[in-house]
């Protein structure tokens, strides 16, 4: 393939300017003159303007008739992928340890949706998070997992909730770690899954984890191929909701029928 790494490199060098960062996230807001955005850099107006030429010449803005300026097509493209990058900067430490093993190609473009995630780290920290979201459903939980938490507290809140009205879709990986609590779990949850209100699935393999409801998601990534329960991003953010909503959806689609024989205590 032809690539043409000194023309991709150029546009790149454009952006490696603080503010003429600044300005091009700020014109996805609108059009808007050089004097407003040297205020609210506090910047001078000449300096602004600098940026605002080399950032034109570069196709990444345009110049309107009445002086204003605007973020063209190719700038908006640049910055659908500088939230991913800001992502994985804010999280460099995170992703040091942890991949995206098994993660589609077109979530990991996606990234960027993330963002506006809050780092969780600590296993009790995650599941207390875990227990916040089934708390706070009020039309459905989803998730995909491989461990397995079927505490007494959780159990009897996901009763409660489901026989309320909650929807609860899981996807099960088929080397879950299962304890010796789901059997008194399971009688709980008979009577519910019978009645088509509680959905399962399973997966030969499961790296990546997400657990929402409606308005709330969670997801951890793989540390070395392996899953991580023990930290994690959580948000009720719209961008991280549908990315974590997708995912799932995308998942429960290609996941295969439930088979309680596949479980091993």
């Amino acid at each position: 393939m032809d690539y043409n790494y000194e023309r991709t490199a150029s546009d790149f060098l454009e952006l490696a300017s603080e503010q003429r960062l600044a300005i091009l996230l700020k014109l996805q807001d609108g059009t808007t003159k050089v004097s407003n955005v040297a205020k609210d850099l506090d910047a001078t107006v000449p300096e602004v303007y600098r940026n605002f030429e080399r950032l034109v010449k570069a196709d990444l803005i345009s110049k309107n008739s009445d002086g204003s300026y605007g973020i063209t097509t190719i700038g908006k493209v640049f910055c659908s992928q500088i939230s991913l990058l800001e992502f994985v900067s804010k999280n460099k430490k995170y992703f040091k340890g942890h991949d995206f093993e098994q993660l589609p190609s077109k979530y990991l473009q996606r990234l960027g949706a993330l963002k506006g995630g809050q780092h969780v780290k600590g296993f009790v920290k995650v599941q207390e998070k875990w227990k916040d979201m089934y708390k706070n459903a009020e039309k459905y939980i989803y998730n995909i997992l491989f461990e397995v938490p079927y505490t007494s507290d959780i159990t009897e809140l996901l009763v409660k909730k489901i026989s309320s009205g909650v929807t609860l879709r899981s996807i099960f990986a088929e080397s879950a770690i299962i304890p010796r609590e789901r059997k008194q779990a399971l009688d709980k949850f008979k009577e519910l899954i019978q009645q088509g209100k509680i959905e399962r699935k399973m997966k030969e393999d499961v790296k990546t984890i997400v657990i929402l409801n409606e308005k709330e998601a969670g997801v951890m990534f793989p540390a070395s191929g392996e899953v991580d329960m023990s930290e994690g991003f959580f948000s009720d953010d719209k961008s991280f909701h549908e990315w974590c909503l997708d995912y799932f959806n995308t998942s429960w689609d290609s996941a295969g029928p439930f088979r309680e024989t596949k479980f091993k205590e």
